[in-house]
Formats: structure tokens, C-alpha cells, sequence
């Protein structure tokens, strides 16, 4: 086996299957949502898989992009998996706060290394790809920043056309940086809800293609390489706790089929983590839903925090999201500014890392998950560290 012959292996993707009504519709046409409104996500040929895709033959293949297990991601062509080298990023442990708040096993998985500074790097990456390859050369994305940073820089990796719809009070470089990337970048007063809805009208009057999280079958495939690279960077057997930032998410509910899809491969056992939301106090819809025993959040009114991807007043995938923490046996939980602001510093201080203050949120809920027993001192945990404090100078 060469060290790339998985480029001569097709997806076995074999139909999309909604997660709400359980209709099928064929993986081989455009879609985007159910036709009850809801999510879609690709399903798979398990068995089919399992004839090349293995542990040994993962032993030859390239690490260093998110096609590497390109039997369960969802383009069929070579040619189409298009790549800016995302994927495989650090899984740092945190030896100076784990010792500080007496944890034998913290982790750090960290996004900043992706090519636009996000894990958004890898969503965007999957579901241009497949777009491209389903014939389509023009995009829409309502954005908080990184998603649509990754989009522009994919639309000019695949030659076709980004347009971004985000609030003008986004990150400035991450402005910037979709600008140069050569999007078509329009600021809308408001949040990304109200992105969204500009967004919408305008794809649907010039026929562009939808890419909003979780509105089409694509991104959580690319996110749920996160997953699976967890998986494997562990040799196979899962961390105990995943403490991961939520504003759409898409991270959440990609890795949790990650692994019921890696676990009907036989490559890890029944064993999952505990899945944690992590978002901001002034915009939880998520977290408040969990608490009330919801299996849907009602929209956040006057939403606002520092962490731009955090402030997501209403996610299509609530009902994922939920039911997701409930199965692992997970939990949610909120966390002020003030106490992002101090985790980026203490992350920066203490590891020489600086993540943006969406991915220092899941530091800043160390203590309080604690406190109130959600994680155990011996128990391996993994922080996302999602985004790069770099793209955000102003914060600091």
C-alpha cells in the first residue's frame, strides 16, 4: 500500500437521512435541509468500508488533511477533495493548568493550526468539496467570522464565488481576511440571525448555494473529522470528556456520529465522553434548554459576548445538540466574559498558547465543572481549543 492509495478509494456514501423525520434522500443530487426544515446527514456503506479501511491501512496514509478516511466522508472523486492542508491538528496536554487545577489528563485539541486559524477549516473544506463536485461555483454564508474566512479561502482554492453576510461588528482581521481571500463581503447591522435572514433572500435571488451550518449535509462531515482524529491520536480509545464551545454545533453533533460510525467500523469500543457545551452567559440558549429538560432552545434575544462564535441566539440543531449531552451523560454550562477574558490570559501565560475566547471558554468552565462534579480529577479530559487568539487582537 503507497503512502496515498486512498486516493483511489470512493466514499461509500450511500443516501442522506434526515435527523427529524427519518426521510431518505438521494446522496447524489443537491439538498440542503429535509423537507421538514431539519438536518440531513449523510449515511454510509459500513460494511462496504470496512474492506480497506482499517487500522494497518491507516498506518500508510496521509495524516495531514481530513480526507484521510475518505471511505466515510462524502466526495466519490479524487479531484474534488480539495485541500489547504486542514486536519490533524495538536492534541497539546496542558501540564502547568492541569497541575494548577490538579488534573492528571488535560488536553488541548488545537484548531488554531487549521489553514484559516478555526476548525470552521474543515467544515467549509468538506462541504465546498462536495459542492463543487455536485456542479455548484456559488456560495452564501451568514457568518460570526471564521466560517466565513474558511469559505472565502475554499471558494478561491475550488475558483468559484463566497459571498458573506456577517455583523459589522465582527473581528476586524477576520473581516480582512475574507476580503483577501477575495469574497464578496457585505456587513449587516445586527447578529448573525440577522445575517441570516439577508443571507437567505439573497441566495435564493441569485441562485446561490446555502452553506449555513447545518443547512446543508456537508460541514458536519468535515467537523466530524475532529472525531476521528481523536480516535486515532488516543490509539483507539476515546478521552473520558469532551468540553467543547457551542454556538451552531455542528463540532458537537459531527464527533458524536464520528464515533457511532467508527464504533460499527470496530475500530473503538461502545465507551463514549461525556459531551460539555460550553457558551457565554449572555447567549445560552443551549445551555438553558438543557437545564429545563427541553428538547428545543428558544431563541436568545439580545444576544451579545465577546466570543463572536458564541453568539448564536437559535441553532437548527438544538434537538441534536441536546440530545447529544443527554446520551453521553453530559451536561452545559455558561460563562461570563470577565471569565473568558482571564482564561485567554492564563492560557497564554501559562501554556504559550493564545486561543481565541471562544475556544478559552471551555478553560474558563474548568473550575465549575469541578465544582459541581461534571469531571473528575483522573479523568482524561479534552478542551477544543477552536480558534486562533490571533485573528483577534482587539480581544486581548
Amino acid at each position: 500500500m503507497t503512502l496515498f492509495d486512498y486516493e483511489n478509494t470512493s466514499s461509500t456514501a450511500i443516501q442522506l437521512r434526515c435527523t427529524n423525520c427519518g426521510d431518505i434522500h438521494n446522496v447524489h443530487a443537491k439538498h440542503r435541509t429535509c423537507s421538514c426544515g431539519k438536518v440531513l446527514f449523510v449515511e454510509y456503506d459500513l460494511e462496504k468500508a470496512k474492506e480497506t479501511l482499517d487500522k494497518q491501512s491507516l498506518k500508510s496514509r496521509n495524516r495531514f488533511n481530513i480526507w484521510r478516511m475518505a471511505e466515510i466522508m462524502p466526495v466519490f472523486k479524487d479531484k474534488f477533495r480539495f485541500s489547504l492542508g486542514e486536519g490533524w491538528t495538536p492534541l497539546v496536554k496542558l501540564e502547568n493548568i492541569g497541575s494548577r487545577l490538579k488534573l492528571n489528563n488535560l488536553y488541548l485539541k488545537d484548531e488554531s493550526f487549521n489553514p484559516t486559524g478555526s476548525f470552521k477549516s474543515r467544515g467549509l473544506c468538506a462541504a465546498v468539496s462536495r459542492a463543487v463536485e455536485l456542479g455548484i461555483k456559488d456560495f452564501v454564508i451568514p457568518t460570526a467570522g471564521n466560517a466565513g474566512a474558511a469559505l472565502s479561502a475554499y471558494a478561491a482554492k475550488t475558483n468559484t464565488n463566497a459571498h458573506i453576510f456577517m455583523p459589522e461588528d465582527a473581528p476586524p482581521f477576520i473581516i480582512t481576511e475574507a476580503k483577501s481571500l477575495g469574497a464578496d463581503v457585505t456587513l449587516v447591522k445586527g447578529l448573525i440571525s440577522d445575517a441570516g435572514k439577508i443571507a437567505r433572500e439573497k441566495g435564493l435571488e441569485n441562485d446561490w448555494f446555502d452553506v449555513s451550518t447545518l443547512k446543508e449535509p456537508y460541514r458536519a462531515e468535515g467537523k466530524k473529522t475532529m472525531g476521528l482524529e481523536l480516535a486515532e491520536q488516543f490509539d483507539w480509545s476515546l478521552p473520558d470528556a469532551i468540553i467543547y464551545p457551542t454556538g451552531g454545533g455542528t463540532g458537537i453533533v459531527g464527533m458524536w456520529k464520528a464515533f457511532n460510525e467508527l464504533e460499527e467500523l470496530g475500530l473503538i469500543d461502545e465507551k463514549r465522553p461525556k459531551m460539555i457545551t460550553v457558551q457565554s452567559s449572555t447567549c445560552a440558549p443551549i445551555v438553558k434548554a438543557f437545564e429545563e429538560g427541553k428538547d428545543h432552545a428558544e431563541f436568545w434575544e439580545n444576544a451579545e459576548t465577546i466570543a463572536a462564535g458564541l453568539r448564536v441566539p437559535a441553532a437548527i440543531a438544538d434537538y441534536l445538540i441536546l440530545e447529544t449531552l443527554r446520551k453521553s451523560k453530559g451536561t452545559a454550562i455558561d460563562v461570563d466574559d470577565l471569565t473568558i477574558k482571564i482564561a485567554m490570559s492564563q492560557l497564554a501565560k501559562e501554556e504559550g498558547i493564545m486561543l481565541s475566547a471562544e475556544g478559552a471558554a471551555t478553560l474558563a468552565a474548568l473550575e465549575m465543572l469541578l465544582e459541581n462534579d461534571s469531571i473528575e480529577k483522573d479523568e482524561k479530559i479534552v478542551v477544543f481549543g477552536t480558534g486562533s487568539g490571533l485573528t483577534t487582537p482587539e480581544a486581548w
